[in-house]
Formats: C-alpha cells, sequence, structure tokens
C-alpha cells in the first residue's frame, strides 16, 4: 500500500523551492543567463564586481555505465516523450502510471534469469541507464508536470564535480495519478544515485550506482459495460462499474493513493564497479600553468559486484468471489486468502528475490590511443534467493561472456559483437550472440548498419508452478529462441531514416485466457519496416513522420497492428528571438485495427486474446505548444482531442474514446502543462 499525504506535498514542493532559491541566491544572474555566457556588468555592487563572462557558462557531459564515448544534453523542444517515461509507441489502460505495451512486436532478447513481470518495466529506473555527468559546475533540473484529473509528474536532477576527476549524481521521479475510471490511480517513485571516480594519473576508475523504484497501481479488471461511457446517467465516470474493487468508493484526489486492489513491484539495485590499467602509456598535455597527466590503457581488469531485490505483488483487499473463479479457477477460501473465516479478506499473491552477482573481466587494447577498440572477457557469477507465497528456492547461475567493440579513428566504422553462454545453474545452456556493423559513408550519403542476433533462453520464472503467479497446469517448456536480422540507412541530406528488423521465433511463450501459461511450439517470422522523414514545408514549418509497418507469418499468437504512424505538423523556430525556441503545432497517432492484447490484472500482463477486435474511432490528436527559454522548458498540450463527441442526446462532451485493450479505454482528454527548469550554480 503506498499513500502520499498532503505533508508529503508540501515538503516536496518546499525543498523544489529551496533548491531553485539556492541556486539563484548563488549566482544572482543565474535565473537570466543559465546555461549560457552572461555578458557581465558595470553595477557597483561588489557582489558583480569580481563577475566574468564565464561564472554561468557551463559545460556539461554524460556518459553510460558500458560506454565510454561523452554525449551532451538535448537541448530540442519538438518531442514531449523524451521527457516522461511512455514512448509514442506505447499504449497504457487510460491512465498515466498503469501497465504500459509496446505496440511494436519487441521479444525479449536477454538470456538468463527473468521473473517475467514487465508491464511496469517502462516506468523503473536502471543501472545500465544511468547517466554518468561531469560537470565543470554543479548542475539542477528541476521539472515539474501537471495535468487533468489531478495527474502530476515531478522529476529532480542534480550533479556536481566533487573534484575534476569525481562526480556525483541524483534524480528522483514521481509519477502520480487518481485515473477517469474506478480503482485507477496510480504512485511511482524513483530514486537513484551515483558517482563516476577516476584516480589522478587516470589509471583507476569506478563507478557506483544505487537505484529503487516503487511501483503502485490500482486495478480495475476493466469496465463492466464499455457501452456506459455514452450514457448521460455515468457523466462522472469513476461511477462506471468495473470488474475489480467495485464496492470502493470513488475518489479523485491527489492527497490520496491508497491502493485496495492493485499491483506493488518494489526493486532495488546497488552496484559498484572498479577499473585499474595494468599495462599502458603514460603521457601529459602541458599548459601554461598545469601539467594534465594522460594514461593510453592496454590491458585492464574489471570487477562489477551488484545486489539486486525484486518484490513483486498483488493483493485485493476486496476480492470478487465470481471474477477469480471465472478468470482464474480459484475457489474461496483459497491458501492465499488472510483469515479466510471474513468475507472481507485480502486476496494476495507475492514473489521476492534476492540476487547477487560477482564479474570479474578482462580488457585487452589493440591500439592504447584509441580506447574505442577493445577486446573485453570475463566470468560472472550469480546467487539467486527466492521466496513464494507457498515455499521457498535458492538457485545459481554461472556465465562466461566476451565482447569486441570497434569504433575506428577516422570515425567511419562503427563494430560491436557480444557473446554470452551460461555454463550451469538454473539457466544452463542459455546464450546470446549479436554482432552489428556500421559504416559512416559521407555527409550526403549517410550511413549503413547491419547486425544480426540470436537468443536461447529459458522460460520466464512466471511460467513456472513454483512462482505465486503461475496458476496454469505445470508443464515442461522448451527454451525459446529468438533471431534478429536488422538494418538501417540514415540519410541526413534528405533528414530520412529507414530501419528495417526480421524476427524468426520458435518455441515463444505467451499467457492466454488471463493467466494461462503455453507456447507456441511452431516457427514464425515477423518483418518490421520503419521509415522515419523530416519534412520542411514552408520555411520554419515542419511535417515529421514516423511510420512502422510490421507483418507475422506462420503459426502465431502475437497480434500487433499491421501500420502504426506518428506525425507532427508544427512550426519549429524563433519568431525572430535569439534566446527563444519554439515549437507549436499538431500531433497525431494512428494504428490500423487489430486483435488487441487483453489484459491480466493479477500479473500486470498483456495476453493474447482473439474475440476483440480494437479500431480507433479517430486518431489520437494533440495540440502543442513548447518552448524553450535559455535553460528554461516549457510544454503546454492538449492531447486526445479526438474524444470531442456532439451528439443530439450527450450534447457536446468528451466520450469519443479509443480503447488499448477489451474493456479499457484510453485516455480521455487532457491538458497538460510541464517546466523542465536547469540552474547553474
Amino acid at each position: 500500500m503506498v499513500k502520499i499525504t498532503s505533508v508529503k506535498i508540501i515538503v516536496l514542493t518546499a525543498c523544489l523551492l529551496a533548491t531553485a532559491i539556492h541556486l539563484s541566491a548563488q549566482n544572482p544572474m543565474s535565473r537570466f543567463q543559465s546555461l549560457g555566457k552572461g555578458s557581465g556588468s558595470k553595477s557597483k555592487d561588489t557582489l558583480l564586481q569580481h563577475r566574468t563572462n564565464a561564472e554561468d557558462s557551463i559545460t556539461i557531459h554524460f556518459r553510460y555505465l558500458d560506454s565510454s564515448r561523452l554525449q551532451q544534453l538535448d537541448s530540442s523542444v519538438f518531442d514531449f516523450y523524451k521527457k516522461i517515461p511512455v514512448p509514442w509507441n506505447y499504449i497504457d489502460l487510460g491512465n498515466f502510471g498503469t501497465a504500459a505495451k509496446n505496440l511494436i512486436f519487441s521479444p525479449n532478447m536477454k538470456s538468463g534469469w527473468d521473473e517475467g513481470l514487465h508491464g511496469y518495466d517502462t516506468y523503473k529506473f536502471t543501472a545500465e541507464e544511468t547517466k554518468f555527468y561531469t560537470s565543470t559546475r554543479p548542475y539542477a533540473e528541476l521539472g515539474y508536470m501537471i495535468g487533468s484529473k489531478a495527474e502530476q509528474f515531478i522529476d529532480i536532477k542534480f550533479t556536481q564535480n566533487i573534484k575534476s576527476n569525481w562526480s556525483w549524481g541524483f534524480q528522483y521521479r514521481l509519477v502520480n495519478s487518481p485515473g477517469t475510471f474506478n480503482s485507477q490511480n496510480t504512485n511511482h517513485n524513483n530514486y537513484r544515485v551515483n558517482s563516476w571516480y577516476q584516480s589522478p594519473n587516470k589509471r583507476y576508475q569506478s563507478f557506483f550506482v544505487i537505484v529503487a523504484n516503487r511501483l503502485g497501481s490500482s486495478e480495475n479488471g476493466g469496465l463492466k459495460n464499455y457501452n456506459l461511457i455514452d450514457s448521460d446517467a455515468y457523466s462522472l465516470k469513476s461511477n462506471i462499474p468495473t470488474n475489480l474493487n467495485t464496492n470502493s468508493a470513488a475518489s479523485i484526489n491527489i492527497f490520496s493513493s491508497t491502493i485496495h486492489t492493485g499491483n506493488q513491484y518494489n526493486n532495488a539495485t546497488f552496484m559498484y564497479r572498479q577499473q585499474y590499467d595494468i599495462i599502458g602509456k603514460k603521457d601529459s598535455i602541458v599548459t601554461d600553468s598545469t601539467v594534465i597527466p594522460l594514461f593510453y590503457p592496454q590491458f585492464r581488469a574489471e570487477h562489477t559486484i551488484s545486489y539486486n531485490t525484486y518484490n513483486y505483488k498483488f493483493f485485493d483487499q476486496l476480492p470478487d468471489t465470481n471474477y477469480y473463479h471465472t478468470n482464474y479457477g480459484i475457489l474461496f477460501p483459497s491458501p492465499y486468502i488472510i483469515q479466510p473465516t471474513t468475507p472481507s479478506d485480502t486476496f494476495s499473491r507475492q514473489d521476492k528475490w534476492k540476487q547477487f552477482e560477482n564479474d570479474f573481466s578482462l580488457y585487452q587494447f589493440p591500439d592504447s590511443k584509441n580506447p574505442q577498440q577493445f577486446i573485453k572477457v570475463g566470468a560472472t557469477a550469480e546467487m539467486f534467493s527466492g521466496q513464494f507465497d507457498s515455499t521457498n528456492r535458492s538457485t545459481y547461475n554461472i556465465y562466461i561472456h566476451g565482447e569486441y567493440r570497434n569504433r575506428t579513428k577516422n570515425q567511419k566504422w562503427d563494430i560491436e559483437a557480444y557473446g554470452k553462454f551460461y555454463l550451469s545453474g538454473y539457466n544452463a545452456a542459455d546464450y546470446n550472440a549479436s554482432i552489428s556493423l556500421r559504416r559512416y559513408i559521407s555527409k550526403q550519403v549517410g550511413s549503413l548498419q547491419l547486425g544480426f542476433q540470436n537468443v536461447d533462453r529459458s522460460p520466464s520464472f512466471i511460467y513456472t508452478r513454483a512462482s505465486s503467479f503461475s496458476y496454469g497446469i505445470p508443464q515442461n517448456f522448451n527454451k525459446e529462441n529468438s533471431t534478429n536480422l536488422f538494418a538501417s540507412i540514415e540519410q541526413p541530406k534528405l533528414h530520412l531514416k529507414l530501419t528495417g528488423n526480421y524476427y524468426l521465433v520458435s518455441n515463444y511463450m505467451y499467457f492466454t485466457q488471463y493467466a494461462k501459461e503455453n507456447q507456441e511450439s511452431g516457427l514464425f517470422n515477423m518483418l518490421q519496416v520503419n521509415a522515419e522523414k523530416v519534412t520542411r514545408l514552408h520555411k520554419h514549418w515542419v511535417w515529421r513522420a514516423a511510420v512502422q509497418l510490421q507483418q507475422a507469418a506462420g503459426s502465431t499468437p502475437v497480434h500487433i497492428p499491421l501500420i502504426l504512424t506518428r506525425n507532427q505538423f508544427g512550426y519549429e523556430g524563433n519568431l525572430g528571438f535569439r534566446n527563444l525556441n519554439l515549437a507549436f503545432g499538431l500531433d497525431f497517432r494512428y494504428y490500423t485495427a487489430y486483435k488487441a492484447d487483453g489484459y491480466d490484472p493479477l500479473t500486470g500482463q498483456f495476453f493474447s486474446q482473439n474475440d476483440t477486435t480494437i479500431h480507433m474511432h479517430l486518431p489520437d490528436i494533440a495540440a502543442y505548444v513548447h518552448l524553450r527559454i535559455r535553460s528554461f522548458t516549457a510544454y503546454i498540450r492538449a492531447e486526445n482531442l479526438n474524444t470531442v463527441q456532439i451528439s443530439g442526446s450527450t450534447g457536446f462532451g468528451f466520450n469519443n474514446y479509443n480503447f488499448s485493450a477489451p474493456n479499457y479505454p484510453a485516455s480521455g482528454f487532457r491538458i497538460r502543462f510541464g517546466f523542465f527548469w536547469g540552474f547553474v550554480n
């Protein structure tokens, strides 16, 4: 159960304001000159007399854990979906923070242990996507978004170099939304702390990450009768009867996020990585006043330890006997009912895991002055401990892995090859092999990429009878094998990118009829072609288009729309103001009719079904105004304008809902306003 009280809201708001005031107070001109160079001041104020143009400037870069390439912050404003955790090609269950699914077919291409509960993955922080910053000044970004139905989103980032060779960062994110319909409220809290240290002689460096996710979402099992959306008797949509939690009082309150029926997923990661360059060449850069040491590695040792906890729980404080019996074959009293003598007993299922991982790897750099070319080999031991409703279990994995990367000095070739094989343990004989070749040709022609990946993986743990979330008859499923052949062409002169994927999948694992496990023993293939094009219609008027075509062949339980497309028509420019970056226009999303997956609230899973076809009444339409002034970015959006309905019985309203899944209406009309403001100390 997750609660966010008014006191917490007030305290959090006060912290946001205090941080902004503190950063501005440290630099009185920062509100006008953040992230840019100031013009100085001739004021006699002693605080300003000694300022230079560099006081308000910052040089900031970041890298990811498994890449040494430094990247810059993205200052573009045209794509709102870069700021929220749900990409444009995903659908949710009608409220920000509910379980979400990719409309583009994307099978699990990771070998090894997997719990199998992925409905809320898009809202999680992970160690792999952690950004390790290096900056010349302390930098903070405060983000806040509020939307209709009391939807709110908070994103706080801070990074600082303690020393020139040691940086740390912090990030907090909140997603909180009561939703439109009964028992649809969500409350997600994400935390991240990270550090990156490099010794003065450049031979040693370490990375430290702590990530924690608390994801909470109520479940309503869908509407009992979706036709009631148009009924005059249900002008307040939260009163429409739902399949679960029907006896709870309907409430839309940002200060109350109590979950009576729903999923609570908590996980945490503690990771520490050390690297030491055993052999290499020393060098230095000599300036007028300092000597900057350099070190070009030839042979490197790396040690990584990580500790992960996973806690997946579904609970229903007001279980409906008929619903559980019809969809899951569960009769009450059940062994999973607490105190089965009372009618209002809580029904609960829970899996808890602890994972300890210890890895040792060696690097060899063929060209010491090109750190983007290396050969890496290593071995990893994993220990698992699981607790379930009816039993406990401990297991292990031992696997080896190898990698080759080479980004040539002329920046024209980019080669990546990776392999992993499980020697023994729970996932024995699982493997993952991939290779990618990218060739930059010229500015006019662009670049070409070709790649291959093959994965052989054991079924996720949720498909075994030991899991508390397994409801079917125990079966011995075979390993799932997936092959992906992919290619892409980027043509910057035409502002065009073409991407293709060809999947071959055998022994595909999936759910059907709610939580019934199943496996497609036959082989099927999936062809995907994606095109992204930017067309300048007239001066600052731009058309951005993305079209995804995907078609399956062979016996397959996978249902996806044949065509998925997003189009933006709008203005992108500055209207003659030097410091303004402005984008406004219309944003459309459309996908063709298909047998959309059903949704199982107990496992947070989307499952294959063949009875209901989902049709879009109109494309999802949004009107937007996005702007950036120096380090201040604002987003104003009116989304799902397609829900406007004018009829003789209801008059004017927003009732023309599209559906994400059978009995699950997509988001209705909403207004969103948000800002992201960067501060330099």
